[in-house]
Order: C-alpha cells, then sequence, then structure tokens
C-alpha cells in the first residue's frame, strides 16, 4: 500500500449509531436517512460526540468511500459489538483510490464473519481499481471564483484534499509557523474557526504545511484569506526543495471580510513541499481559512475538460419534423451536416500566405479565424513617417474575406519601447501625441466594420511607453478614440504571461482587473465592448493547467469576453501534448469565447509551434490541430425521426444544413439551423 494513509476511528459501544469518519470531528448520525449531498450537507446529520476520531494521516476522501464505509460498519457493527475501520485513499493520487479494513479490524472478526468480510474488502478493492474516472468526478476543480469578499469563508473545497485540519477544526493541529513571527487561533462572532499569523518580519512569515507531491499530478488549490487592516495582494507560495519558489496564485484580500485564493501547482516531481502564504507588508496579519489542495491525475483533468466541453459547447435538441399541414413526418430519413462552428478556433497568418497556394489552401481548409501577426502593427504600415502602407494588409484582408474568414485587428499600438518603428522612439512628447493619435485615426477607420476584435494598446500592463512619454491615461484615451471610430468592434487588452506563468505579478488577474477598470472607468468609456486577450505563450515543461484555470475563473468574474491571442509552445519533444492539453482547457471553459493560435507552416517561418513542413505535411502539433477540429465539430450523421416525427441530439453549437428525405415520394429538402447554448427545440417543416 504505497503512499497509502488513514483514518481511524473507534466506537463507544454497538448501540451507536453508526457515524461517518470527516475530518475528526465528532459527529453521531441522527435518524435520518443517509443521502447523496456533498460536504457541506452531510454536516447537518451529525450531532453529539458518538467517534473518537484519531488523525493518524490525514489523506481526501470521496462520497464513495464515506458510502461504504458507513455501509460497511453497519453491516458488521451488530454482530461485533465493537470496531475499528481504517479509512485510506492517498494511493489513489498515485494509481487508485480505495478503502480497507485495518488490520485491528479483521483482527476482531473470526470464522465466517471474518471469510465474509476478506470477500467484501476484496470486491469493493476491485471495484475501485477499475474505477478511477468515476470516483475522481467526487472531487472536482470548479470553475468558479468569486472576486467580492463574504461575511464569513465556505468550506474547504473537496474537504481540504490533501490538507490536514483545513477548517481548523481542530485549532491549529498540522499547521506551523514559517519564519518569524507568529501564529494563532481565532474565532468569527459566528463561531468559526480561523488560524492567524502576526508578528511578521519578512514577506513569507506565515503558517505552513508540509505536504507530499506526487510526481505527473496537477494540484488545485483554494483558500480564504482576510488581513487585519487595508488591503493587499497575498499570495500561496510553494516551498519546494532544490527549486524556486512557485507562486500558486494570488488574492487581494482585505480586511473585515473572506476573499477567494485561487490557483494550483503541476508537481514534475515527487517531493515534499511547504504550503506559505505571503504578503510584502509585514505589518499585515494573514487570516487563512478552509485551505484545499486536491490532486488530480492527467486523466482525471482530461475527463473533467470533456464534461465541461460537452456542457458548455454543445446542446441537446430535440426535434419535430411536419409536413407543411402540421402532421407528422413519422420515418423521415434525417441527415445533419455541420457547416460552421460557433466557437472561434483559428490560427495566425502572415505575408506569406500572399503568393502561396499552399499555404492559402492549407489555412482555408481548417480555420475561419485569425490574426495578422504582423502586418496590421504600426512598424508595419509607417516604417517611414508620414509614408503610410497597406498594401499587404489590405492584400491579406481581401483573402480572408473573399474565405469567409473572420479577423482580430492586431495591433493599433504596442507599448512595448523596442516595438514601436524607429523614427518614432526618439520624438517628443507633443510629437509622439500627434503620431499616436494619426496612427488610431488612420488603422481603425480604415480597417472600421471589417474586423471581430482590435488589441488597442498590446502589452500595456508589461510596458508604459505611451504612459511615460504622454501621461498615466493614455491607453484610456486610445480606447476612447478607437471605440468611436469603430463602435461595433470589441476593444481587447492583451498580455503574455497572465495565463502562462504565476510568478509574474505584473500581469497576475488582480493587475489585469485593475488596469481593465481604470480604463472603462475614464470617462467616455463606460459603454465600451471590452474584451480580455491572453496572449498564451508557453514555455519549456508542463503548463500549469490548475494556476491557468484558476486564472480564467477569477478573470471570468469581470463577465467580459476571454480569448486566448496567441498561443504557442516552444519547440521541445512534449510540445504536440501540451499544446492539446492548452487547447482543450481553453476551450473547455464556458467564460473563453475564442482561440487564435500563432502557428502555422515552416515555410512562413512558424519555427515555435509549426504545424506543417515545407510539403505541408502535418507534425505531432499539427495532428493535434486537425483531431481537434474534427473532434469539436459534429460528424455527419443520417437517422430517422420516430412515428410522431420527432428525433433527438447532441449537437456541437453552429450552423448545420439539415436534409429531410420524404419517406412517400423520397424527395429532400435541405434547410439550414443555428444551434446555439440556448436551443433545445427546432421544429422542421419539410
Amino acid at each position: 500500500m504505497k503512499n497509502t494513509q488513514y483514518i481511524a476511528a473507534k466506537s463507544f459501544s454497538s448501540q451507536s449509531k453508526v457515524g461517518m469518519i470527516s475530518r475528526g470531528r465528532k459527529w453521531r448520525l441522527n435518524d435520518s436517512n443517509l443521502k447523496g449531498s456533498p460536504d457541506e450537507d452531510w454536516k447537518h446529520k451529525f450531532h453529539e460526540p458518538a467517534w473518537e476520531v484519531s488523525v493518524i494521516q490525514h489523506c481526501p476522501r470521496t462520497q464513495v468511500c464515506k458510502y461504504l464505509s458507513c455501509f460497511l460498519l453497519s453491516f458488521f457493527e451488530n454482530g461485533l459489538g465493537s470496531s475499528s475501520l481504517a479509512y485510506c485513499s492517498c494511493g489513489a493520487f498515485y494509481s487508485h483510490s480505495f478503502i480497507c479494513f485495518s488490520d485491528s479490524f479483521l483482527a476482531r472478526v473470526s470464522g465466517k464473519m471474518k471469510i465474509l468480510a476478506e470477500a467484501l474488502i476484496l470486491v469493493f478493492f476491485s471495484i475501485f481499481l477499475g474505477s478511477e474516472h468515476r470516483i475522481c468526478h467526487a472531487f472536482s476543480s470548479n470553475y468558479n471564483a468569486r472576486t467580492k469578499c463574504l461575511v464569513e469563508p465556505k468550506t474547504a473545497q473537496d474537504g481540504g484534499g490533501i490538507i490536514a485540519n483545513p477548517d481548523f477544526t481542530h485549532g491549529m493541529e498540522g499547521w506551523a509557523v514559517h519564519g518569524q513571527g507568529a501564529m494563532k487561533e481565532e474565532m468569527s462572532r459566528n463561531g468559526n474557526r480561523f488560524i492567524v499569523a502576526y508578528n511578521r518580519t519578512q514577506s513569507l512569515d506565515s503558517i505552513s504545511q508540509k505536504v507530499q507531491l506526487g510526481g505527473g499530478l496537477i494540484y488545485s488549490f483554494s483558500a480564504w484569506i482576510q488581513i487585519n487592516k487595508g488591503s493587499e495582494r497575498v499570495a500561496v507560495v510553494f516551498k519546494i526543495p532544490h527549486t524556486e519558489l512557485v507562486i500558486g496564485g494570488r488574492v487581494l484580500a482585505t480586511n473585515g471580510c473572506w476573499s477567494l485564493l485561487k490557483g494550483g501547482i503541476f508537481a514534475n516531481f515527487t517531493s515534499h513541499a511547504d504550503i506559505l502564504f505571503e504578503s510584502n507588508n509585514t505589518a499585515t496579519e494573514i487570516w487563512v481559512d478552509s485551505v484545499s489542495l486536491q490532486p488530480f491525475t492527467l486523466e482525471q483533468w482530461r475527463a473533467q475538460q470533456d464534461e465541461k466541453i460537452d456542457k458548455e459547447r454543445k446542446s441537446k435538441v430535440r426535434f419535430k419534423v411536419t409536413y407543411g399541414n402540421g402532421t407528422a413526418m413519422d420515418s423521415a430519413t434525417v441527415s445533419i451536416k455541420q457547416t460552421r462552428s460557433e466557437f472561434p478556433f483559428g490560427c495566425g497568418m502572415n505575408f506569406h500566405i500572399i503568393d502561396s497556394t499552399d499555404y492559402q489552401n492549407w489555412f482555408a481548409s481548417r480555420f475561419k479565424y485569425t490574426t495578422f501577426t504582423n502586418q496590421m502593427k504600426w512598424y508595419s504600415n509607417e516604417p517611414k513617417q508620414g509614408q503610410e502602407n497597406y498594401t499587404v494588409a489590405d492584400t491579406m484582408v481581401k483573402f480572408a474575406q473573399q474565405n469567409g474568414i473572420s479577423i482580430r485587428g492586431h495591433n493599433i499600438l504596442w507599448d512595448d519601447p523596442k516595438y514601436q518603428p524607429e523614427w518614432v522612439k526618439n520624438l517628443t512628447s507633443d510629437e509622439l501625441r500627434k503620431a499616436a493619435a494619426k496612427r488610431v485615426d488612420s488603422v481603425v477607420s480604415r480597417y472600421a466594420g471589417q474586423l471581430i476584435a482590435w488589441d488597442v494598446i498590446n502589452e500595456n500592463l508589461h510596458f508604459s511607453f505611451f504612459e511615460d512619454k504622454l501621461g498615466k491615461n493614455a491607453s484610456s484615451r486610445y480606447f476612447k478614440r478607437a471605440y468611436e471610430l469603430d463602435p461595433k468592434t470589441t476593444m481587447f487588452l492583451n498580455e503574455f504571461n497572465t495565463i502562462e506563468y504565476s510568478n509574474d505579478e505584473d500581469v497576475d488577474p488582480i493587475s489585469y482587473m485593475k488596469k481593465l477598470g481604470a480604463i472603462l472607468s475614464y470617462p467616455g468609456n463606460q459603454g465600451i465592448l471590452a474584451g480580455i486577450g491572453l496572449e498564451g505563450h508557453f514555455g519549456v515543461g508542463q503548463p500549469n493547467l490548475a494556476y491557468m484555470r484558476s486564472v480564467l475563473d477569477i478573470l471570468s468574474s469581470t463577465g467580459l469576453p476571454l480569448w486566448l491571442t496567441e498561443v504557442d509552445v516552444v519547440k521541445e519533444p512534449n510540445q504536440a501534448e501540451y499544446l492539446e492539453q492548452i487547447l482543450r482547457e481553453g476551450y473547455c471553459h464556458h467564460a473563453v469565447k475564442g482561440i487564435i493560435m500563432f502557428a502555422g507552416p515552416a515555410t512562413a517561418g512558424f519555427n515555435a509551434t509549426t504545424l506543417v513542413d515545407k510539403d505541408f505535411k502535418n507534425t505531432p502539433s499539427g495532428d493535434v490541430v486537425d483531431k481537434l477540429i474534427d473532434e469539436w465539430r459534429t460528424k455527419p450523421t443520417e437517422t430517422k425521426a420516430d412515428g410522431e416525427g420527432y428525433f433527438e441530439m447532441s449537437l456541437f453549437h453552429g450552423d448545420y444544413n439539415i436534409t429531410i428525405k420524404n419517406p412517400v415520394t423520397n424527395c429532400s429538402t435541405t434547410l439550414s439551423y443555428r444551434v446555439t447554448k440556448g436551443t433545445t427545440f427546432i421544429h422542421i417543416i419539410a
């Protein structure tokens, strides 16, 4: 039983009701029946001590474990008088989840009862070994993130996962002081217990808990945080031997209410780690409650993605086929073919497409959305002052329009000093103000009404070229002007490292939302159609999918559309695998409204994420993209209506041609329909 951990419980007498073991709480089951309900609901079914619980080592649990524990104890208790249970599940996160009786329990059983007990254990053990994916569904990395704080914190997600004493029911047991300072237990007016780190002298002085991380596992983290005064960033930090400190996530905590900190890490090693909390303001007390660290295998994470895709990107539609007079067309043959996906999944393109038929054919056969990688940027359109040249961009726009390809405008201005036209870099403030205003008016007016989005001022969280020279509201003014010129197009911020790299505080969700809020609160900007652009340039190594999901969750609280705008992965042996994981994570999230990759043919200079070689043969990453394009569309399908003209199908959102073959005349009629998230019924009159 490698890495197995236990919670042991001992009943007082055979007269006591069977109690469920949960975090060492002393509960007794009342007369209500056990029902399938989350942990929060289970609490209301217990009262008064009936079980003396000793925590040997803490480990995560599933509702299945609870039910089987309760069942087995119930089954044997009448004949045994007293019993002890060892309930184990930590081996689950290396291979499978299971429960077992302890040796001490079996030692109390004799004769036929022992044989029966061993048989039942073997049966349940076998079920667990074969049920990894079903079991893992008792846990979930949920897609909700609260940006508004609460008077009282919620309970720990997934019961705390592998965290010992996650809700501080047992005071400070399982927790220690890291660094200097001290910790103490506090209680709210409503009786909620939490832990306070105080007398801090260094940013990492806080409470800590040592956990064991398993190599190849995704860890989803959450905690509720409050501070004693003002508002401050608080981060969860994983201190891992022989490596840098890893930020798992951040929250802007405040005094007077509890804020949710979400995040996570990927463990590409097997090691212990210390979970810490960090605040740069050492005068701040850090209050912590309801901590959770839940492990997932890559297979379990993928299963969640698939479930979410079915929920968010498909609709179960009931069809009714009738003749023109309303009579049901029973047994009609129905053919369904998807003609366009509702979800924008596209690819960057560059000037090489103008003269390459192979590039044109490859692109147009796959993608209906694009971003020009360079051809709409200022340095491309006006390399010399006063000499505008839109020839290449215009030609690419024409190609896209002829092939039904929608375009994201990238970009109006770029805040990075390195990527200004050479003649711009040495302009005075007044000269720059005039030149930038002319640039905005020129490019936006030229393509107004022809694009689906504008990246207005690129990477203005990392950089501040225009703000440094023209004042702190420069970005806000350019958003305002662009929207005045093109009011039906969504105006985006666009940044890198927000989803890729948890240690970059400049572009974390807190910084992103602060910048976005400043722009949208600027006078005249309240009505702007705004969007959140997340570039997605991923480096070497396994993507931190738990952190990526937490960022998407947090940013989704704005209610604005999220796009992954420039997704690529550096060239490495596992590039295709990592690209697929990233694309699936974006596609499955309800707030993500589109994905553009910065990838393409080798002949067009896409050397990082190359999808086809010089002969336009797929690379492994190209195979991934083609697989997903096919997977995220409804396959052409033929079915028959029933005797009352009805049939039902689960369809990806998008446009469809539906052909009805009259069972009497054998004549066919083809009609077009659109399936969206709200589509549940379609009446076809043929």
